[in-house]
């Protein structure tokens, strides 16, 4: 992570204001700790209605006082025109990660994931015109595939979206090349592929796998796999993400400014339960002996994704982290943490209700 480690020497010699938008969800409270630890001036855009204050104040403890007070929040939705012009209010670049994320919810609600994902975004994207925005990084995802048969997935081919979340982000990729070309407005997207790691929210029917079995297995709960198991996924840390968009921020005009955010290796779903129940023994003894259950596959779902970084290397100077095993382990160890939090602080005989924390 060599350049890398040199860009984030350049952002403290050199501070900038950003806006994260969904800066109370998963990614965005982790852009948010790293900005604020790289002593750079953040304004926070949020409705909570997928993130939680909970993630905001774990983060604003980690950092402490001094680095808190260069944070500025603001409540409100990317859909209202009024809101993003004050939370825009002399920042350079806006990191946007306010979304609805989750293929199966997206089939049920199409209306409010295009509202939320393509109307706020274009609502983002008047604001910066208006701004004079310096840069937007925005949050696309690998679901812009969609039946492109290639085992590894580049950024000049894609296929047919199988989702309304998957055509919401395409859709997103495409306002961003009209408004650079027709408004001159700088903007770099991210194709994040299956992004995991602590804050990541657990709870739900749309919840991620990576959080989902943790807790499962954390609570000696069945854990269920759509289709037999054999589906393969690229996992990406959340540090890897945060990296990428700091890169983004900061990376040269690029014609083709689309880039995927991956690990660049593929691993099953067998093989990803076999990591998370061993990382969870140590947690909770029973897991050591769980195994799957497999439902149907489910629709819109792919069954192979793997990302070529090759273009984010070149393009960005993007390095992913190697050890997949490793990272998994420290978010069991987040999990299992919260977990013993959320028990100590419930009333006795009441088990914690668990937050949804998640926005991507």
């Amino acid at each position: 992570m060599g350049h890398y480690h040199e860009e984030c020497l350049r952002l403290r010699a050199e501070p900038r204001r950003f806006l994260v938008t969904g800066v109370a969800g998963f990614i965005g409270s982790h852009l948010l700790e790293t900005l604020l630890r790289l002593e750079q001036n953040v304004v926070g855009l949020d409705n909570f209605a997928t993130g939680s204050r909970e993630n905001l104040s774990e983060v604003l403890d980690k950092v402490g006082p001094k680095a808190a007070s260069r944070f500025r929040f603001v409540k409100g939705d990317i859909r209202e025109p009024s809101v993003c012009r004050d939370a825009m209010t002399g920042v350079q670049v806006i990191l946007h990660q306010a979304a609805l994320a989750s293929v199966p919810r997206s089939i049920e609600e199409p209306m409010t994931f295009h509202s939320v994902n393509v109307d706020g975004f274009l609502n983002l994207l008047l604001g910066a015109r208006s701004a004079g925005i310096q840069r937007i990084v925005y949050a696309s995802s690998s679901a812009v595939y969609g039946d492109d048969l290639s085992s590894e997935k580049t950024e000049d081919r894609i296929g047919r979206p199988l989702s309304p979340y998957a055509a919401t982000k395409l859709i997103d990729e495409i306002y961003a090349g009209t408004f650079r070309r027709s408004h001159g407005i700088s903007s770099v997207g991210l194709r994040y592929f299956n992004v995991f790691g602590p804050r990541q929210d657990p709870t739900g029917p749309y919840a991620a796998v990576i959080p989902r079995w943790i807790e499962q297995l954390l609570c000696n709960e069945q854990c269920v796999a759509f289709g037999d198991g054999t589906a393969s996924r690229d996992f990406c840390s959340v540090d890897d993400v945060v990296q990428a968009n700091l890169l983004a921020s900061r990376a040269p005009e690029h014609d083709d400014s689309v880039f995927n955010v991956g690990s660049g290796t593929r691993t099953t779903l067998l093989e990803l339960f076999e990591l998370i129940r061993d990382g969870v023994a140590p947690h909770q003894l029973s897991a050591g002996n769980a195994a799957l259950r497999f439902d149907p596959p489910r629709a819109g779902d792919i069954q192979h994704s793997l990302a070529s970084i090759a273009h984010a290397r070149e393009g960005l100077g993007y390095e992913p982290s190697a050890d997949l095993a490793l990272e998994i382990s420290e978010t069991i160890a987040w999990h299992a943490s919260r977990m013993l939090r959320s028990s100590r602080a419930a009333p006795q005989g009441i088990a914690p209700t668990l937050r949804s924390e998640h926005v991507t």
